[in-house]
This record gives structure tokens, sequence and C-alpha cells, in this order.
């Protein structure tokens, strides 16, 4: 037989009444449904990057509500509101209205920095923590109070693999190609920067976009300028065909990226071509690096049939900080939890979570990869 809640805390309440105990001994806590909003893109050419964030946001969830939080004095069942973006800017501003007018309780996402920008500032002015995988810089540049990265920044990242470059692999003459998308030029930028701080040259500078599939007339210029690598910030998409094309021309330059070209999947759209040609820098360690990481490899891989593409891993631990700033305030509500994120600390699945005043986060790690047989090979990292 089912009883209803009311029921319960009546008979409760009787009980506690007889054995002259307070009442709240024996009331059961109201529940309270909590709406998480998570935006990323889940069709087009980046879903697979989408899909990943889904899951890893949903995973946490399915914990936190196991675990039967009681959050100012209600038990909290948290439910993600997932709407995709298409890794457009003008279409993550619609996004991000929908959510902030549904009244959702905090936001993960959004996972392209050309989306996330404009969005965080509508996450702003609804006052919502807004935690995210964005990782260019002006994302916690603009002043706002309600943004967290919870990974390296392309700052991070684009200093390593340029040190890395110059250091380690000793390339003198670098080749630099971008998708002009504010994730893809930052990267570069970030990278050229580097580069030439340490005494690099670069030879060439060119420009795609995060849609194109031929870059046979950009590398054929790039060939005749003989460099010793090249350099491209963009998105595994692209990043596949740059390298399978790379292989055609006959370019023997090692081909370089940031965390965009990080993946399985830029093996199988090269047709193998990575293979010890593409080196890639990527935010954070190694999963089985980290103290939970293969856990939850293993965890997500039963849970969704699939391996972790890449973010996963991040997504659950934003959503794990939204609940940890809610705890530490004994509150959902935005404007009482927001001044409680930038206090979150804890161990997560990708590494250790806290926040610097602007909303990156502390002292991140990061991990150079190869490619070998299509899988990738850590080289280096902290």
């Amino acid at each position: 037989m089912i009883v209803s809640r009311t029921r319960r805390n009546a008979v409760g309440i009787a009980l506690a009444s007889v054995l002259g105990l307070p009442a709240a001994a024996f009331a059961q806590p109201a529940e309270q449904t909590v709406t998480i909003g998570h935006a990323g893109p889940l069709t087009g050419g980046a879903a697979h990057w989408g899909k990943d964030n889904d899951n890893g946001a949903r995973l946490a969830v399915e914990d936190l509500n196991k675990q039967g939080l009681v959050i100012g004095g209600k038990k909290i069942r948290f439910v993600l509101q997932s709407e995709d973006d298409q890794a457009d800017p003008k279409q993550a501003m619609v996004v991000a209205n929908k959510l902030a007018d549904m009244g959702v309780k905090g936001v993960l996402g959004h996972f392209n920095s050309g989306a996330a920008i404009p969005a965080s500032a509508v996450y702003s002015r609804a006052g919502l923590p807004d935690v995210s995988t964005a990782t260019n810089p002006t994302f916690t540049k603009q002043g706002y109070g309600n943004v967290f990265r919870i990974l390296a920044s392309d700052d991070d990242v684009g200093t390593a693999i340029a040190t890395y470059t110059v250091k380690d692999l000793k390339a003198k003459n670098i080749a630099v190609i971008d998708d002009r998308t504010a994730y893809g030029q930052g990267a570069a930028e970030v990278f050229t920067r580097g580069v030439k701080a340490l005494g690099g040259n670069i030879v060439a500078q060119e420009y795609g976009s995060d849609k194109a599939t031929d870059f046979m007339a950009i590398l054929t210029t790039i060939k005749s300028k003989q460099p010793d690598v090249v350099f491209y910030g963009g998105m595994d998409a692209q990043g596949g065909l740059i390298a399978r094309q790379m292989k055609q021309l006959g370019i023997t330059a090692k081909l370089l990226g940031t965390d965009g070209l990080c993946t399985n999947e830029v093996a199988k759209i090269s047709g193998g071509a990575v293979d010890g040609l593409l080196y890639c820098t990527r935010g954070g360690k190694e999963l089985e690096k980290t103290s939970k990481g293969a856990e939850f490899e293993q965890r997500y891989k039963a849970r969704y049939g699939t391996e972790v593409l890449t973010y996963a891993p991040y997504l659950y631990d934003a959503m794990m900080a939204l609940a940890a700033g809610m705890r530490a305030a004994d509150s959902v509500e935005p404007e009482a939890y927001l001044p409680a994120m930038r206090k979150v600390k804890f161990d997560g699945v990708t590494g250790a979570i806290s926040f610097d005043g602007k909303g990156n986060l502390q002292k991140p790690d990061f991990t150079v990869f190869t490619y070998k047989d299509g899988k990738r090979v850590r080289v280096a990292g902290s």
C-alpha cells in the first residue's frame, strides 16, 4: 500500500505527541524539484561534444538524487533541462533567455566559447550561476560575478602547447591556421604569442571556418613555407580533415592543436592520418591519473554504453560544484548560493575544484597527447 507524504507526516506527528517528542522528530521533509539548465550543441557537427557533456551532467544529477540531499529543510530532486544551442552565438542567446525565463536555478554550459560568451550576459542579468567549459579567456574577463570555468583556459593550454612546440619538438618555423571562432581564434592567438616569446618564427597565418572541409589551397600555401609545425585552432571535425589533407600533400610537419583536436573522433575523421602526426594539449589530467577518474570512466561506459569523449567528467564536476554551493548556503536560490560558489572546494572527478576571484579554475592541469593506432597517448603534462 502506498502512503502519501501528507499521511506519513500526520502519523508521525500523532506518534510524536503520544511519545512527548517534537513533531519534527517524525515529520518527513517536503520535496522540492530544482531544475538546472544545460546548454550545448545537441545537433550539427559538434553534437558529439554536446551529447558527451549532457551525459556527464545527467550522471551527476542521478548521483545527487540518490543521495537524498536536504537543503533548506527540503529534500531536493534535481532535474536537468538540456537545450540545443547548435554551437551558434545567436541560438545561444535564444536558449539562454529561455532557461532564464524558465526559472532554472543554475546553468551548465555553454560548450563553445562563441556561444558561452554572449549567453553569459543573459545569465549575469538573471543572477544565475553559470559553470562552463568555455576556454576563451574573455569568458571570465567580462566583470561578471556569476561565471565559473571548470577547466584550464586557452591562456593556460595555449601557453603549454607553445612551450612544448619550441622546447620539446624543437620547432623553429611554425604555421598557424584558425577557424575564426572565439575558441579557435583565441587558442591560435595565445599559441602565437607563446611561440614568439620563446623565439619561434611564425612563417604563415591562414584562416578557415568551423564549417570548412577543403583545406588544400591553404595547405599548399603553407607547404611552400616549409614549416616544422602547423598549429590549428579549431575542432576535431576540421582538424581530422587537415591531417588527412596534409598527408595527401606530403607535408611532413607535425600538426598541433588544443583540446578541440584531442578526441578519438579526430582519428576516425583523419582516416588514421593523425598517427605520429598530431600533438594536442588538453586542459586537465588524464582521468586515470585522478583519484576518481577510472571509476567515473567505468560508470560512464556502463550507463551509456560508450567511452567518455572528453568533457563529460568536467560537466559532472560542474554540476557537483553547483550542488556544493547550494549545500554551503543551505539554499537552492541563486541569489543565496552564488556567493558560496566562490568558496567551493572539493575533490572532483577531474581533480581539485576551486575557483579564483574571476571564476577561473585554480591551479589547472594540462596534458599533451600524440596518437598511435588511432588512440591518444600521453607524452607530457602536469
